[in-house]
């Protein structure tokens, strides 16, 4: 692995401003087209399973592949409230045990057992693909949260796939400076401290 861009180990960033912050999903059409018909995750979206949330944009397009891979051909920009981050940041557990965050690893199992929010930090890409050190943070909600994340936080929904092919294109052709041109602007989301804890940063 490679840190040329000399990015903290552990940092979320984020496209955010002083109320909101974006996320992105990957989706099959149906999906998609419902969701962004109404605005908000509506069926066939299942209220009833997990749903991971990445704010990444370069770690969405490795995850799947840049809307080409089965199951992920609709690239969502989903922007929520900083509150609803912050409230699902606050109730996280890591899905793997990390000394310094938890007592040990039976208070570490306990916690897992019942969490309602998980996060898995994974390495961040850059815009050819490559695997840095640094890492991107997920986000996993689960059924007894993720509803509030449809009614209450999600403010707007955009279908950027257009933009994610036409980038892909680019990057084909090698015109990675062209693809570069949209890229959406992310810099670091300054987490509460006690949170910072939390996520193990």
């Amino acid at each position: 692995m490679a840190n040329t861009n000399n990015l903290p180990l552990y940092q979320v960033r984020a496209d955010c401003d002083r109320t909101s912050i974006v996320v992105y999903q990957a989706y099959r059409a149906e999906i998609a087209d419902a969701a962004v018909r109404a605005q908000r995750f509506v069926a066939p979206f299942s209220l009833s399973r997990m749903t991971w949330i990445k704010p990444s944009f370069l770690w969405m397009m490795g995850r799947c592949g840049w809307a080409r891979k089965p199951g992920q051909e609709r690239v969502l920009a989903v922007r929520i409230t900083r509150a609803g981050w912050e409230k699902a940041l606050s109730q996280a557990v890591l899905t793997s045990y990390e000394s310094g965050v938890y007592a040990d690893r039976a208070d570490w199992e306990r916690q897992i057992k019942h969490a309602t929010v998980n996060v898995q930090w994974d390495p961040e890409r850059t815009l050819s693909g490559a695997v840095l050190d640094a890492r991107s943070i997920q986000v996993g909600l689960s059924r007894h949260i993720v509803a509030e994340y449809v009614e209450d936080w999600t403010t707007e929904i955009r279908d950027i796939t257009p933009t994610v092919r036409k980038m892909a294109e680019l990057i084909k052709e090698g015109r990675k400076d062209r693809a570069a041109e949209h890229l959406p602007k992310e810099r670091p989301y300054e987490v509460p401290v006690e949170i910072a804890r939390r996520l193990g940063m």
